[in-house]
């Protein structure tokens, strides 16, 4: 049995159910393979007033101290964030509450094994110091802005590279984050992609004139699913669909855009074939996306965007801009088109390729099904239970990613086949 510490800020809870919900599907296809103990310490902020006139900062004050997520024990310690001047502090307050918390855990009787990390500024730099601390061996996941924008502040990328050469092992969800990481340093040997997998179960079609008729939809549909914050580029969507006047959008994702982007509607004369559906419960997308006709990803930057399988698994192909991890998942025509320019231009004449040569949903969906969570578990087990095998002075052993290597096919380039056997 190996027992696992996750450690990451990066991980849902009772107020904030679809937060990091991407780490917990891994860890939850991770656990499904069994002979897996596992504990999670996710950090909140700390904000000590809960009344929605705060905004988002009542929502950390409103993440409960501890609860049970799918039979795991999952703890959320308060850290200390000063807003715009704290990022450099902010490893050092993770790492003093991860580690208070992990040795009141052991004086009561946990063992941990191995720490798996996910975020590699500040979250990963806290868990090699708490590796470092619990004798333990580290294996730190990159997912994003951690490694595309984080990185070009000289303080924050030496304490990445510091992380990267204490860890056993370092994961990334696509093979441009891979390229990034040994950029900037990392060891190739200690590097591997792990891809995010996509929940066949849930994400399946739907009854699709239901979906639509209970938005009361009519005519083509796009929508748009995430944060309303500037790299998500819904406001070239918005621009795109003043080109297009057949088409509709759907906006469904909430944040301190929204009503910026609600006049720049009006301003273009399209609020009347837009609507912003808020915040939408992960368990209710399926719906969503079944309802819509092609998912726009506009964003500049994304380490590997989970709304493209999610729609492709519902059926629905999709149209993303060529950004990281976006062209490892866009890999035929089943699956949708990448954008040649981010422009609003550029997306329409993406949005009228595609429309050109529209899949059938049928082959949409069985593209998705490569993409199951079933070998990226195995393949994640087997690199903890490496990792917790060499232990903490064997950290840097030869041999603790082998076995996971091979689960997954992963060639020489680091691009992750998910078609491979």
């Amino acid at each position: 049995m190996t027992r696992v510490l996750v450690f990451s800020t990066l991980y849902p809870n009772a107020a904030q159910p679809n937060h990091g919900v991407f780490v917990e599907n891994r860890l939850r296809a991770t656990i499904a393979r069994g002979g897996i103990e596992v504990t999670v310490i996710a950090p909140a902020p700390y904000f000590p007033l809960s009344h929605e006139v705060f905004g988002r900062y009542s929502t950390f004050a409103r993440v409960p101290r501890h609860e049970v997520r799918h039979g795991v024990e999952v703890w959320h310690p308060r850290y200390l964030v000063i807003p715009k001047v704290g990022s450099g502090y902010a490893p050092e307050a993770l790492f003093r509450r991860g580690l208070a918390l992990a040795r009141q855990l052991q004086a009561a009787g946990q063992q941990f094994d191995v720490i798996d990390a996910h975020y590699f500024y500040p979250d990963g730099v806290a868990a090699a110091r708490l590796g470092q601390a619990l004798r333990l061996p580290v294996i730190i996941t990159g997912r994003g802005t951690d490694l595309t924008l984080i990185p070009d502040e000289t303080g924050a990328r030496r304490r990445i590279l510091w992380a990267a050469h204490q860890a056993s092992a370092m994961v990334t969800v696509c093979g441009d984050l891979k390229r990034r990481l040994i950029a900037l340093g990392a060891p190739e040997d200690r590097t591997l992609v792990l891809r995010n997998g996509v929940d066949l179960r849930l994400f399946r079609p739907q009854d699709r004139a239901a979906a639509r008729a209970a938005l009361g939809l009519d005519g083509f549909t796009l929508l748009c699913v995430g944060g309303l914050i500037p790299r998500k580029g819904v406001d070239l969507v918005l621009e795109a669909l003043a080109k297009r006047p057949d088409c509709n959008l759907l906006i469904a994702g909430g944040g301190p855009l929204r009503a910026t982007l609600e006049a720049l509607a009006r301003r273009l004369g399209v609020a009347g074939r837009v609507r912003f559906l808020g915040e939408v419960a992960h368990a209710d997308l399926p719906s969503v996306y079944a309802a819509a006709d092609v998912l726009v990803l506009a964003s500049s930057r994304e380490g590997w965007a989970n709304v493209l399988l999610e729609a492709m698994a519902c059926g629905t192909p999709v149209v993303a801009t060529n950004v990281n991890g976006a062209e490892e998942v866009i890999r035929s025509g089943a699956a949708g088109v990448l954008m040649n320019r981010r422009t609003p231009e550029g997306l329409v004449e993406a949005l009228d390729l595609l429309r050109r040569n529209m899949p059938s949903r049928t082959e949409t969906r069985r593209y998705a099904e490569a993409f199951s969570w079933t070998r990226i578990g195995e393949a994640n087990k087997a690199l903890l239970d490496g990792a917790a095998a060499a232990g903490f002075e064997g950290r840097h052993a030869p041999g603790v990613l082998d076995l996971a290597r091979r689960l997954l096919g992963e060639p020489e380039t680091g691009v992750c086949d998910p078609a491979a056997p």
